[in-house]
């Protein structure tokens, strides 16, 4: 995700000067300088868990875009208020988020933006919501399902590695927060499956995840009746993972070696325990496909009254829908697929040219208010899906 940013800063961004790439592995950082191929990027060694060398690398840049795991995220953002420099994540986790967002006074304070899960989904489907939410006079409903796909599918689970494998199992296992009868409430992940299509794909199937709905039950509580999101798979995933999970290979218990009345435990090489979720997690990387060529679909569907098409106004109405008091359904798909010519992944594509677009935002000060605040409040939706068009990540609406 970091090299699908740092290509989208330096080839479909005109207005950038000069883009800083950094990793822990340096030699990682350098070949993401490579093949971007420009004398406009540097590589840098750097530690996400060292606050004062991160803040020193911070210093003097514009923007900073957080692409490892989402732990770090929350201190990366203080060390983007030490520096004034502007900080968007992929984010990943409810909880940092809340953590980041109550920095607002002191992002305040230095004049900047702390925007969190500015990825995929998290990230552009929420700015999405609320574009297509602006179409209706009265909206009821907004369900989101979104899934990163092989092109060639692999048993025993049909799927590859497109991002942290930590994010992945994370999203499967925590709780899922939706909009019911108006109300916020928490469901279990892997649950409520129900089949879907797109055309030309083989069957497909959806289910509740964790952080896909991100900030968004916070922003329509009280304004809408249903808000979800579910993550898209091939047909059978979800029951083969979920048998995994009801085995305990998610937990983060440490294994207790037999006899447990004896209290000992199995112990890594490096004296840290083991845990059943760090051999799954190690496993996952093992076994599975990853960065084979590779589809992200992506399906809004709102419903509501009043729905105008994508050039009118609000305050106008269309012969189509001007006397018709009935509820109507807009849906927002995108299909999108790796770029052979690039050789970037579709999840790079439709995950971290997002948080370039808004890294630009940010440092152009296209933004509607300063401060620690979630993207769908911060982020012109028009101008948003412009920058994604003209990428050629584009919106098919029925």
């Amino acid at each position: 995700m970091g090299h699908g940013a740092a290509f989208d800063l330096i080839h479909n961004s005109p207005g950038v000067e000069q883009v800083t790439v950094a990793d822990a592995d340096l030699k990682k950082a350098e070949a993401v300088a490579e093949a971007v191929g420009t004398s406009r990027i540097d590589a840098h060694h750097v530690d996400a868990a060292n606050h004062s060398d991160i803040a020193r690398l911070m210093a003097g840049h514009d923007s900073a875009i957080s692409c490892v795991n989402y732990w770090y995220n929350e201190s990366l953002s203080r060390a983007a208020i030490e520096t004034s420099t502007n900080f968007c994540d992929l984010g990943g986790n409810n909880y940092v988020v809340d953590a980041q967002l109550a920095l607002d006074d002191e992002a305040k304070a230095a004049g900047i933006n702390i925007i969190p899960d500015c990825g995929l989904a998290p990230g552009m489907v929420s700015i999405l919501a609320m574009h297509g939410a602006a179409r209706f006079e009265r909206l009821d409903e907004i369900h989101i399902r979104v899934g990163g796909l092989p092109q060639r599918p692999e048993p025993p689970l049909d799927y590859q590695l497109v991002f942290s494998v930590e994010g992945l199992i994370n999203e499967y296992v925590e709780v899922a927060r939706v909009i019911r009868n108006g109300e916020i409430t928490e469901v279990p992940s892997m649950t409520e499956l129900e089949s879907l299509e797109f055309e030309g794909f083989p069957p497909l199937e959806a289910f509740q995840t964790s952080g896909g709905t991100s900030t968004l039950p916070d922003t329509f509580l009280g304004k809408i009746k249903e808000l979800d999101y579910k993550t898209i798979r091939y047909a059978g995933h979800c029951e083969k993972f979920r048998a995994m999970i009801d085995l305990g290979l998610c937990s983060s218990e440490p294994l207790s070696e037999p006899p447990a009345s004896a209290g000992g435990q199995f112990v890594a090489m490096d004296g840290s325990q083991i845990t059943p979720r760090n051999v799954f997690a190690k496993l996952l990387q093992k076994h599975l496909p990853a960065d084979g060529p590779d589809y992200v679909l992506v399906r809004l569907e709102f419903v509501g009254v009043g729905c105008r098409g994508p050039h009118v106004s609000k305050g106008e109405t269309e012969s189509s829908t001007s006397n018709d008091s009935g509820l109507k359904r807009l849906r927002y798909d995108i299909v999108d697929k790796q770029d052979p010519e690039t050789g970037l992944s579709a999840m790079m594509r439709t995950t971290a040219f997002p948080a370039s677009i808004i890294a630009q935002m940010m440092a152009r000060g296209d933004v509607l208010a300063r401060g620690a605040t979630p993207q769908e409040k911060a982020i012109d939706p028009e101008k948003f899906v412009a920058e994604l068009a003209r990428r050629n990540i584009r919106i098919t609406e029925s």
